[in-house]
């Protein structure tokens, strides 16, 4: 039997019915306009920006770059915690029995053991499991590649570490100039000219926006003829993948490459440029990598990244502020940046930062942070915060600089000719040569006046053995320790009466006014002090 058809209800009505509900609306948005009216709100206007007749527009324009400064470095650090959450969950997912089988008779092979999930120890003993996972990637690989920064190639090679690889018997040692678009041509090529007589040298320019490997995402529509953003270009990567596939092929086995290198040379960008999509975390941080990971780029050859050397405190002030793995919490920025100012020529880094000239670094980072609008409460500069800055930009991956090498090659005490022959043995040397002069071509670097020149300090020292850790000890700490408590006594003078203050601290006082009182400051600060003298600005620049 069929469902009889239930009628709809009609929506017609009468016109004096319909007339009445369009008055009453009228009525209502009526209403709304007076309330909204009383109330003040307007439709927002668009920013005009700030007007040319401001008095303290300078001012308004540098504190709003330096909030878009930070704004930036927030984004980037949200970004990075996606990254770390990301890699947690993939490591949740994945089952750690079942294992993927090209990677799972490798890992047999080599011994590999997972210290990420280990419990976290102090400063040391992670120092002691970097030198462990560093010993495992040298002893599992048969070609080692030492990654260098283009800026300053010298000051990135660990002696220690090349005697290591020299004396574990047969191994490759071969040498990547990473970062060769930050150093303009001329200078590239004289360094190449000066480390290609010693070991085989690759240059090299590491892609640092690439896909993730467990993202997905959108395609989106571009002309065909649009060029590739800059970060997305990598150059170098054929004439390393022939190189290593050559060695292979005289080799005639599978070959496993280590990675190795000093922190923030881009050791995790040639393993992801290589393999063309992002498998190591990479960051602006220095020391992400904690162990090793083994990464196949194809089945005759796996590649291996390791995490960075660690810096021997013996080596200079400026060595220890480019190349240590700490974090700028945990460094003094104030100290960390004046060695690295030290070594800067003065004219170049003027003219690169448009500040006038300076006296001392104080003076420098004063002027820095009124250029960049970086203030404190007060108005008072904020000269730790520009310290930061010129930290982070001189170990980052976007300042120009540059080093001249030496002008005669002295191979070092644990290289012979024997050595060198050796080790470019099994290479086609005529095949990377013309793949460099093709990169270096492609490549486009700074101009030699925009660039900063800056001076090396030579090969800087590393440590490999756990047990050496503990024997060298730190001497920024003892500094530390004797300039807090000079600190302490001159503050405690400042508070005392006049007799206490030449009772008990006379021969303490002119060495701290020498040292950071009113002779080293600027005359900046001596206007600003003159004008507001209840402040007391000796405890920020003692």
């Amino acid at each position: 039997m069929k469902r009889p058809k239930l009628k709809k209800a009609s929506k017609r009505m009468t016109c004096h019915k319909r007339y009445k509900i369009q008055k009453k609306v009228r009525e209502h948005h009526r209403k709304l306009r007076k309330e909204a009216k009383k109330r003040g709100h307007k439709k927002p206007r668009k920013d005009p920006g700030v007007p040319n007749s401001a008095p303290f527009k300078e001012a308004l324009l540098r504190e709003a770059e330096l909030r878009k400064q930070q704004l930036e470095e927030l984004q980037q650090q949200q970004k990075l915690d996606r990254q770390k959450e990301l890699e947690k969950r993939r490591k949740l997912e994945t089952n750690p029995d079942v294992k993927p089988s090209n990677v799972e008779p490798m890992e047999k092979e080599l011994g590999l053991c997972k210290t990420e999930n280990k419990a976290k120890s102090g400063k040391r003993n992670s120092k002691k499991l970097y030198c462990q996972e560093l010993k495992k990637v040298i002893e599992a690989s048969d070609v080692v590649l030492e990654v260098l920064d283009a800026r300053d190639p010298l000051g990135c090679r660990c002696p220690q570490v090349e005697e290591a690889i020299v004396q574990s018997g047969q191994k490759k040692l071969v040498l990547i100039l990473n970062k060769s678009d930050l150093v303009p041509k001329e200078n590239l090529e004289s360094w190449l000219n000066y480390l290609k007589k010693e070991l085989p040298t690759v240059v090299f320019r590491a892609s640092t926006k690439l896909k993730d490997k467990g993202k997905i995402t959108k395609r989106v529509k571009t002309k065909k003829n649009a060029a590739p953003f800059r970060s997305e270009v990598c150059f170098g990567k054929e004439g390393l993948w022939k190189l290593l596939g050559g060695f292979q092929e005289t080799c005639g086995k599978p070959i496993h490459v280590g990675v190795i290198g000093f922190p923030n040379v881009g050791k995790s960008s040639i393993i992801n440029s290589l393999k063309e999509e992002q498998t190591c975390n990479v960051g602006v941080s220095m020391g992400l990598t904690r162990s090793m990971q083994v990464v196949p780029l194809d089945k005759q050859i796996t590649i291996i990244d390791s995490p960075s050397f660690i810096v021997s405190p013996l080596n200079s002030s400026s060595a220890l502020a480019l190349r240590s793995p700490a974090s700028i919490e945990v460094v003094k920025p104030m100290e960390a940046a004046s060695a690295i100012l030290s070594q800067a020529d003065a004219r170049q880094v003027v003219l690169k930062y448009t500040i006038p000239g300076y006296r001392n670094s104080l003076e420098f980072f004063t002027m820095l942070a009124q250029r960049r609008g970086m203030h404190q409460k007060g108005g008072i500069p904020n000269i730790e915060g520009a310290a930061k800055l010129l930290w982070s930009e001189w170990t980052g991956a976007s300042l120009a600089y540059y080093c001249h090498p030496p002008t005669s090659w002295t191979p070092p005490p644990y290289f012979n000719d024997s050595i060198v022959v050796d080790m470019k043995r099994g290479f086609n040397l005529e095949e990377l040569e013309k793949n460099n002069a093709q990169s270096i071509k492609a490549i486009k670097g700074p101009h030699l006046a925009n660039s900063i020149l800056f001076q090396s300090s030579g090969l800087t020292n590393g440590v490999i053995e756990g047990k050496d850790i503990h024997e060298e000890l730190p001497k920024w700490k003892e500094k530390e320790d004797d300039k807090d408590r000079d600190q302490e006594i001159v503050e405690v003078d400042e508070k005392s009466s006049d007799t206490f203050a030449a009772e008990e601290t006379g021969e303490v006082l002119p060495e701290e006014s020498t040292a950071g009182g009113q002779s080293t400051r600027p005359f900046i600060l001596d206007k600003m002090i003159e004008e507001d003298d209840a402040y007391d600005f000796s405890t920020d620049y003692v």
